[in-house]
């Protein structure tokens, strides 16, 4: 998956926008926290995910989905390798973050 093709994908989400945050680009939903971020210089993304969908998408690939590696990546925050991630589970990821947002 391309930078390009990964930010089109997450601004697909309804009311997903887009604010630069420290180094990287943070996309949340107007009025709701973020959801993702993307680092551009390493194309990776950190997906904010429950504990448990943070263990059964780690299980794709350990060298290209894990945990952050400090107490964000033990709230859920995980990161994606573009490059190496499938554009169907991109999506199946930033889905379950996305709707996460709405369920508390």
């Amino acid at each position: 998956m391309t930078l390009a093709e990964f930010k089109e994908l997450v601004l697909s989400f309804p009311g997903t926008v887009a604010n630069p945050h420290f180094d990287r680009t943070a996309f949340k939903v107007e009025g709701k926290r973020i959801f993702t971020t993307l680092h551009e210089p390493s194309q990776s993304v950190n997906v904010k995910l429950n504990p448990a969908d943070q263990a059964v998408f780690c299980t794709y690939n350990k060298s290209v989905v894990y945990p952050v590696p400090n107490k964000w990546g033990l709230q859920g925050w995980t990161t994606f390798e573009l490059a190496k991630v499938p554009r169907e589970l991109m999506l199946d990821a930033l889905d379950t973050a996305y709707k996460e947002l709405f369920e508390k």
